[in-house]
């Protein structure tokens, strides 16, 4: 057992497939619990999405939480129709896979957190990759998990590349811009893995088919799901060259600092109607201590490096 915890955040697409396959993969932390969330899918369908992929994988042992199912403002949520087309109508590129034998977890995602920090402290690293809905709801309900909480790590924001959604923000705080400033506002420290370093950050076919080569279950599978991702990116942006590691970028910084160049920064997130969803400096806090460490520049070789050596060695097991 290792000593670091790590809870995900996700709401399981195909990146958030590949972020749940690096944390199982990487030897020096346990994932102790994944908690849903809303975004590339619906809230339970991405809940039974992480469960699917654990099962692929071998790790029926860890549970999945749901979370807030909506944004913080909201009623209800409206998938978006480029996050289907991104990521599939069932989220995991139309990919069947088996229904799970685990059920999703009773208590609520954002009790399990609460509860989680309480136990380990300093020991529990978390990563959001969705909306920082349930993060902040959290917040909110016991306000001092916010400096007890060893590492938050979260992909989202773009504060030196414009936004995926609009010219300004990014997907996963587009959904949800109000949390994500009551999160970047607060006495969390955290360190913000955004488009500025997951764009430079591509999987290509040569890799999926090194998978496919193993002869695996697993293998084969995250080929598929990963092949489809690849295509539609040829579809969106074909600039790129490949999918953007977005979820498992931010897996792999939250274990290893060193990834990433960052800039330390005081955020504030804009939630008026012209530019909704901007991550950018808070001018108002310009000389006080920061708390957010923007990732910059990316030292992406030896990222792919790691992520081929945890994934390819998880996926020939399974």
């Amino acid at each position: 057992m290792a000593k670091r915890k790590m809870i995900l955040d996700l709401d399981t697409g195909i990146d958030d497939s590949l972020a749940i396959a690096y944390a199982l993969g990487a030897p020096d932390v346990d994932l102790i619990g994944i908690i849903g969330s809303y975004g590339n899918v619906l809230v339970e369908p991405g809940g039974q999405n992480s469960l699917k992929i654990l099962e692929l994988l071998g790790h029926t042992d860890i549970p999945v939480y749901l979370g807030e199912s909506h944004s913080s403002t909201s009623d209800h949520f409206d998938r978006m129709q480029v996050s289907a087309d991104i990521h599939g109508e069932n989220g995991i590129g139309q990919v069947e896979l088996p229904d799970p034998k685990r059920s999703i977890e009773k208590e609520s995602g954002v009790d399990f957190l609460i509860d989680a920090v309480h136990k380990y402290g300093k020991d529990l690293t978390l990563v959001p990759t969705g909306p920082m809905t349930n993060l902040a709801a959290a917040i909110k309900k016991a306000p001092e998990i916010a400096t007890e909480i060893g590492n938050v790590t979260f992909m989202g924001g773009a504060l030196t590349v414009p936004g995926n959604v609009t010219a300004y923000a990014e997907a996963n705080i587009n959904q949800d811009a109000e949390a994500a400033n009551a999160v970047l506002t607060s006495p969390l420290h955290s360190t913000m893995v955004g488009l500025d370093v997951t764009l430079r950050t591509l999987l290509t076919k040569k890799e999926t088919q090194q998978w496919r080569d193993l002869g695996t279950v697993a293998g084969e599978k995250f080929a598929d799901i990963v092949d489809y991702y690849i295509q539609a990116y040829v579809d969106v942006n074909d600039n790129l060259g490949g999918c953007a590691l977005h979820d498992p970028l931010a897996v792999g910084v939250a274990l290893d600092p060193s990834f990433v160049t960052t800039i330390d920064l005081n955020m504030v997130v804009n939630y008026n109607k012209e530019t909704y969803g901007r991550t950018i400096g808070d001018d108002n806090r310009l000389n006080e201590p920061t708390n957010v460490k923007v990732s910059v520049a990316v030292d992406k070789d030896r990222y792919l490096k790691t992520f081929m050596e945890y994934l390819t060695a998880l996926f020939k097991e399974n």
